[in-house]
C-alpha cells in the first residue's frame, strides 16, 4: 500500500510510526515511574506509623543494611521528590510527542488529500513572477 504513495508522504508516514513508537516508550517509562512513586509514597506513609527507635533495614543491592529512622525517612523523601519530577517531565514529554504526532498526521492527511492540486501550496501565492 505504501508503494504508491509519493516519497514525501512515505517519509511523513515513517516519521509518524517513529513518533508512535516514541510515545509508547514514554508511556511505559511514565507508568513505571508512577508505580515507583506510589510505592515510595506508601512506604513513606507507613514509616510515619513506625516508632523512631525501631531497627530498620534498607536494601543495598542484594544486601539488607541496618539504617536509622531519620536516614530512612530522608532517603524516601528524596526518592519521592525525584520521582515526582520524573513523572512531571515524562508527562510533558508525552504531551509534546502527542502534539507532534497530531501535527504530522494533519500534514500527511493534507498531503494525501491535496495530491494533484499543486497550485494551492505556499509557493502559489502572489509575487511569484
Amino acid at each position: 500500500m505504501q508503494g504508491n504513495l509519493p516519497p514525501e508522504a512515505q517519509e511523513k508516514l515513517e516519521e509518524l510510526q517513529d513518533l508512535q513508537e516514541t510515545a509508547q516508550q514514554v508511556a511505559a517509562q511514565k507508568q513505571q515511574a508512577e508505580t515507583q512513586l506510589t510505592e515510595s509514597q506508601n512506604a513513606l506513609e507507613e514509616l510515619g506509623d513506625v516508632e523512631g527507635e525501631t531497627t530498620m533495614y534498607r536494601e543495598v543491592g542484594e544486601l539488607l543494611v541496618e539504617t536509622d529512622y531519620e536516614e530512612a525517612q530522608a532517603d524516601l523523601e528524596e526518592k519521592v521528590d525525584s520521582l515526582e519530577v520524573r513523572v512531571d517531565t515524562l508527562t510533558k514529554q508525552e504531551e509534546r510527542v502527542q502534539d507532534q504526532f497530531e501535527s504530522l498526521q494533519q500534514e500527511l492527511q493534507q498531503m494525501l488529500s491535496g495530491a494533484g492540486g499543486g497550485a494551492g501550496g505556499p509557493m502559489g501565492g502572489p509575487g511569484g513572477a
